[in-house]
């Protein structure tokens, strides 16, 4: 791999967003042109039955000619969530006497058991697998 590949790949500016399982990484890069891009990492942790664990990515690559219309979708999205539900989190995995409705009937929902540590303590991210 020739040094100027390398150096195209290099991280200008990155911060970390960690929300339970799934860290998330936005990156900005430069292009060989020299210009600036996002690229947005979503890496989820799963733990296999032995005890051992391995990572998930996806991977968003957002270049400047789409920042507007990208801005505005997700703000619309967002806007449109928070109209329709509110910014209250409701979920079987936040709440554990959560009830859904089935059938027009209410049933006890089980709330899954994690394993994973707090995001406070999480810090056993390998970032050569990004």
């Amino acid at each position: 791999m020739s040094q100027q590949y390398t150096m195209d790949k290099e991280e200008i500016y990155s911060k970390v967003m960690r929300a339970g399982r799934r860290t998330y990484f936005f990156d900005v890069r430069e292009t060989k042109a020299g210009d600036y891009y996002l690229t947005i990492t979503e890496s989820k942790k799963f733990t296999n039955d032995d005890g051992s664990f391995h990572y998930k990515k996806h991977k968003i690559y957002l270049y400047k000619e789409d920042f507007v219309d990208f801005k505005d979708n997700l703000n619309e999205m967002i806007q449109y969530i928070i109209d329709e539900k509110g910014e209250e989190v409701i979920s079987e995995r936040h709440q554990k006497d959560y009830k859904r409705e089935e059938n027009g009937e209410a049933v006890e929902a089980q709330a899954e058991e994690s394993t994973t540590p707090e995001t406070s303590s999480f810090t056993d991210i390998d970032f050569d697998d990004i």
